[in-house]
């Protein structure tokens, strides 16, 4: 993969808003996947730091989203 690819991956993993199925959808890699994307590329501090704030966070995931309108679309998202 790519270096330009992984870091708009792990910018997107970063943002709060960003589910992890929008991951999927653009560069088809699932949470997992994501998960140890951040792992390798990332130091261990700021990976512990990463998993602490999307553990169980509502807006990383659309199954526990209360909203679904309104949302900000990159425009480098997939249509």
């Amino acid at each position: 993969m790519e270096r330009q690819i992984i870091d708009r991956i792990i910018e997107m993993a970063w943002e709060d808003r960003t589910p992890f199925e929008a991951i999927k959808f653009q560069w088809g890699l699932n949470e997992q996947q994501v998960i140890s994307l951040m792992r390798q590329e990332m130091s261990a501090s700021s990976f512990r730091m990463w998993r602490k704030r999307v553990h169980g966070r509502k807006t990383k995931h659309l199954q526990k989203r209360s909203f679904v309108e309104g949302r900000f679309r990159s425009k480098q998202q997939k249509g």
